[in-house]
């Protein structure tokens, strides 16, 4: 499975968001430190749920960090957040 959709179905899971974009930019990275050639190391991520509503962003982040697990954020150069409630 790629990383991608691994991403995307651990928030969806978690969070059950009214948004959600999980976009590759590993390729715009390609040749700079982190980039391990597979085409999976570099994502952003929109997430837009209301379970984030009053939390603080650096709560957001540290939540969907451990929904990620690290069996996902380990095989990850860079994450970009933009989350929100």
């Amino acid at each position: 499975m790629r990383v991608e959709d691994e991403i995307r179905g651990a928030l969806r899971a978690a969070f059950r968001p009214e948004r959600l974009e999980v976009i590759n930019e590993s390729a715009l990275h390609r040749g700079h430190a982190g980039d391990d050639g597979s085409g999976e190391s570099h994502f952003r991520v929109v997430l837009r749920a209301g379970v984030f509503a009053r939390q603080s962003r650096v709560a957001r982040h540290r939540a969907v960090h451990k929904a990620l697990g690290p069996g996902i954020i380990g095989r990850i150069h860079a994450l970009a957040l933009d989350v929100s409630g």
